[in-house]
């Protein structure tokens, strides 16, 4: 596990560097594919009343500009486990009192878990080691909330001719079939919007 943590950083660590604050920085595409995601995870808030939220793998915080046109009240905790990513979040972002960046696991619960991305790069690990660490890590996810978690994953559904080595691409049936499984009986499966990848998200 430690060693898959430290490629994952060495990786976005490099990104960051070379591309700056923005949606290449965090290896994605284009701002508005990046905000079709948060649109698509976001789905598992039903309420509009104040709630926390841990961001889990939040690169330099873009999550927490979207929330901050979508959401009048909430309490934010950005976590990354590289420490570029959260030095370019605390230089992009004013400090407010409702808004936390970390390189650690926090011990407190969020009402709310998402995570964007963060199982996509999977470098030179072997599928069955990468999902592995996939599903110690939705553990760990589904320790850290009270009310639920989302999160997305490439899918297995991707056009052949685009699919990359060094990329996971996961079967959303199991992923659907293990959080029914291990973790709750609301779950809910998003693969109808325009991306090649799909969305599980898991309500208490």
């Amino acid at each position: 596990m430690n060693k898959i943590e430290d490629q994952i950083k060495g990786y976005y660590s490099s990104k960051i560097k070379q591309f700056g604050a923005t949606p290449q920085g965090v290896d994605w595409n284009s701002t508005a594919s990046q905000e079709l995601r948060f649109e698509v995870l976001s789905n598992l808030i039903n309420e509009e009343e104040h709630f926390s939220i841990l961001d889990f793998g939040c690169g330099f915080g873009s999550m927490l500009a979207y929330f901050e046109t979508k959401y009048q009240s909430f309490e934010y905790i950005g976590f990354d486990v590289s420490e570029d990513m959260i030095a370019t979040a605390l230089n992009k972002f004013s400090t407010q009192e409702n808004v936390k960046w970390a390189t650690s696991l926090p011990i407190e619960k969020t009402d709310y878990v998402i995570a964007s991305g963060i199982f996509n790069v999977k470098l030179e690990n072997t599928n069955e080691d990468w999902l592995t660490y996939i599903l110690e890590t939705l553990k760990k996810i589904d320790e850290n909330c009270v009310k639920g978690f989302s999160f997305n994953v490439l899918t297995k559904y991707s056009d052949k001719e685009y699919m990359k080595d060094y990329l996971y691409y996961a079967d959303p049936l199991f992923m659907f079939d293990y959080c029914k499984k291990h973790f709750s009986k609301n779950v809910a499966l998003l693969h109808d919007y325009n991306l090649y990848e799909f969305s599980i998200i898991v309500r208490k």
